[in-house]
Order: C-alpha cells, then structure tokens, then sequence
C-alpha cells in the first residue's frame, strides 16, 4: 500500500525542514536530488539532540551508524539502485521488536536485558528495504501500562506538552512520531498500545489484521504495526513490513494490493456504524463524545449510511481479558527473586498480583471469554464496512500516571473500544479529529473487516482530508 509522490507535493516541500517531511516526499526528494538521505538523517538528528531530553523516546540510539545507513542510501540513490519506497527513511523500531545485538529490557528494570542474535520480522523487512534504523524506542514494564511511565526508562512525555502523557505501551514511538523524529515508526499493540498514544498524540496509526505484519513471537491479540503523521505514511511502511515470514505462523499470505497506493476515496454508499457506548469500562467524557460525533457528520456529508449501534461488549467480558492478561504478567513477575521484582513498577507489579493462585479452571474460562468478545466483536460489525468510535474515552493525563483511571478494578477502564478488535483481528486505525478545550488531541477509530487493512487506510485517508481545519494537528515546533 505505497503512496507515489504527487509532483505538487514534491514542489511544496522544497522549502520545509527535511525534518518535517513525510516518507513519501522524502523519497520523491530522493528521486530527482534534491535531497540526499545523509541531509534528512542529520535534520532528523538535530531535532532528536534538542528535544529527547524532554521527551526520553528512545532507549537505544546510535547517531554514528544510522548515518552510515544514510550514506548507503545515498550512494543506491545517485547509481539508480534504491531498494524501494522506504530507502533513505528514518524509522524507529519499539524496544521488543528484535534488533540483532541490541539488548531489550522489557521497559523494567526488574530485568536483565534479553541481547537477540537475530533480527525481528519487522526490522528486517525494514533493513532490507534500506530504511535509516535510528534505534530502539521505550515503552512501560512489559507493555502493560498505557503511559509513558517505566521503571527502567523514567517518563517519557508529549510534544505537545511535557505534563502530558504520549499513551503507551508505544510510548516511545509515539512521542518520536509526534515530536518530529523522522516520518515513520513502528509499535505494538495488544489492547490499543499503537492506538492510544494515535489519540492523545494526534497520530494517524494503524492496528493491522491479526498476522499481516510477522511476529517473531507472535501472541492472542498481538500486532506490530505503523504510527506517522499522516495515513499516507502508514500505507507505506505497512507495505514494507506486512511481508510474510516463516517464523510467524500466523503469518498472513501476501496482500493481493499490498502494493498499491493508499487513496482517499469518498465513502459513497458505505455502511458506517457510530460506536458511542462500549458497554463497559469507563463513560465517554462529552468533549471526546463530541469530536467522534462531528466525525460522523462528515463521513453523512461524505454519502456514507451512518447508524448508531448499540454497546457489544461486556463489563463481565472485559474483566476476564484483564484477568487473564494479569495472569500472564504474574508468570513473568513470579519467576523473579525478591529484590528484582522489587524494581518493577509498583502499579504494574500490584495489578499483576491479581493474577495469582487462580485455578487452572478459572484461567481457561477468561480465555473462552476471549474468544466470545471477538465473537460479539465479528457478529456486531460484520454488517458493516466501517465502524467509527472513541479511542478511549478520556484525552491525555498526567505524564506521570501510569493508567488513565489508577483505582483498583478501573485499571483496564480506558480500552474497551480498541481491545475488541485485537480479539477479533480487525485492522483499526485512528486519525486526529479535534482537541479539547485545553488543546489535548482527540482521535477517532476506524474499524473494518478482517483483511480489510487498504480499505481502512483509504477511509483513514479520506477523513483526514475532509476533517475540519480545526482538527488538523499544527505540530510543535521541533524546536520548542
């Protein structure tokens, strides 16, 4: 799902930071040489020296052999031998994604660092396709904070104010996104990680159908896939890193248009389902009501058949997917000697605990719980081709909190619009459509059918040009 170079594109980025540029200008810079990789890759580099003190994004970075990646790229673009639409792009990698030799701490300092001898599925499409790795972003103890916030790592914040959160568990990619550290990066979700951080980021993201984009541990809900700032972008980093691997069996066959460009095409005739309430977890806030509301008046305007559906999931549901997960992470927490799983994070370590001593019996009725959300999640959209709601039901929060909601119970309150749709395996992405009142970013979600990832993407792509100016995000600047 590749974007070619519009030339009016390409004739208005002439002036702009290289920085600032997406990866589709970049590369049509690159074509007629007018900008060289090694120019972008220090552009890049001084916006990280100004603002990664701030921000903390990256866990592993190294200046010195991005830049020989870019010099590379430099030499295939001057012979006439680029390696595709990504060569020459800078692109961050989440901390769990496998570089070969690069250690990966969880995001805890309860920790050693596993140190991989093979590259992920992920960073080797991408090292493959020539795209400049500039390192390793972080994210909270073993991903299971929806913040910025991590034992080993500190807090990492937003560009668009330091007191507020980036969402998590890409945390890390989401504030290089945001904060103007190249065009493209790549998380992983399992409950909205690449989503949440969409909405109070002001991201274009996508949550890929279950197995498009390899694994090398692949895992019930799991997906590695593509946060920028525009949906263009996510089309082009998808149709790098959605390429099959055996390692991964839940690996996908190749996309028939998994090259094509993504096109915002008008919703004419589409069947749009308006998803207010979730059923559970926590009450939408009127101001995020609002925005997804105002969302829907553009797809009618746009000629889609726009209907509210009721709520499809369950308080009951979505507990026993927080009961499970707090199994799984008690597994890793338990195997720790005392001293160590005192150097968790404590709100992590405390929510894990809720996972211990339960039955054999217990743990697999949480799992069949699971399969019947998809199942609800499938049978309640399936009559449509678009399902439009919140991300979360609140905007950002304290950079220092490490859940939206911190009481007992509450902890999982925020996703009960974005889980689902890891259960099911539908692709889902998000696209900024307002701000609060207070000027935090609002996403909404766009879900569709199992496989029908370009056809998300395009919907994305639609919206994001029809959306009202006031919902297009006006970057900070890179030097603030």
């Amino acid at each position: 799902m590749t974007q070619h170079a519009d030339p009016r594109t390409t004739a208005a980025s002439r002036d702009r930071d290289p920085a600032t540029l997406t990866a589709r200008e970049l590369v049509a810079r690159y074509r007629d040489g007018t900008l060289s990789p090694v120019d972008v890759h220090d552009a890049v580099q001084a916006v990280i020296d100004r603002r990664e003190p701030v921000l903390n994004a990256f866990w592993v970075r190294d200046a010195t052999a991005s830049r020989a990646q870019a010099q590379a790229s430099a030499r295939r673009w001057r012979s006439g031998e680029a390696l595709g639409p990504l060569d020459g792009v800078p692109v961050t990698l989440k901390e769990n994604l496998a570089r070969r030799g690069v250690p990966m701490p969880a995001g805890t300092a309860a920790v050693d660092p596993v140190v991989p001898d093979d590259d992920a599925p992920v960073t080797a499409r991408l090292l493959e396709a020539g795209a400049v790795v500039l390192g390793s972003t972080v994210m909270p103890d073993w991903g299971m904070l929806s913040s910025g916030v991590s034992s080993r790592h500190g807090v990492t914040r937003s560009p668009w104010d330091p007191a507020w959160t980036t969402g998590g568990s890409s945390s890390g990619a989401g504030a290089a996104a945001a904060g103007g550290y190249g065009p493209v990066h790549v998380g992983t979700d399992i409950g909205g990680s690449i989503r949440l951080p969409g909405t109070w980021l002001g991201l274009a993201t996508l949550k890929p159908t279950g197995g498009r984009v390899p694994l090398a541990a692949p895992y019930l809900g799991r997906v590695a896939g593509p946060m920028a700032r525009t949906v263009g972008d996510l089309g082009v980093l998808l149709s790098v890193i959605a390429r099959p691997d055996a390692r991964d069996w839940t690996s996908l066959p190749p996309a028939g248009d998994a090259d094509r460009v993504v096109r915002p095409r008008p919703p004419r005739g589409l069947r749009v389902a308006v998803h207010l309430d979730a059923g559970c977890g926590a009450p939408v806030d009127p101001q995020v009501r609002a925005v997804v509301e105002r969302a829907a008046a553009v797809f009618a305007d746009g000629g889609a058949r726009v209907e509210e559906i009721p709520p499809f999931a369950t308080q009951d549901l979505l507990d026993d997917l927080d009961l499970f997960w707090r199994v799984r992470s008690w597994n890793d927490v338990r195997s720790l000697p005392p001293q160590r799983r005192a150097a968790a994070h404590p709100f992590v370590a405390q929510w894990a605990l809720g996972g211990a001593d339960l039955t054999g019996v217990r743990v697999l009725q949480a799992y069949q719980s699971i399969g019947e959300l998809a199942a609800q999640t499938t049978a309640a959209t399936s009559g449509f081709d678009l399902v439009l709601s919140p991300v979360a039901p609140v905007a950002a929060f304290p950079a220092e909190q490490p859940m939206p909601f911190t009481e007992p119970g509450r902890e999982m309150a925020h996703i009960a619009f974005t889980a689902p749709y890891n259960m099911s395996g539908q692709p889902a992405a998000t696209v900024n459509a307002g701000f609060t009142g207070d000027g935090r970013p609002v996403g909404v979600q766009l879900a569709g059918r199992r496989f029908a990832d370009a056809d998300v993407l395009d919907a994305a792509a639609w919206f994001e040009e029809q959306r009202p100016d006031d919902a297009v995000p006006r970057w900070p600047d890179a030097a603030g």
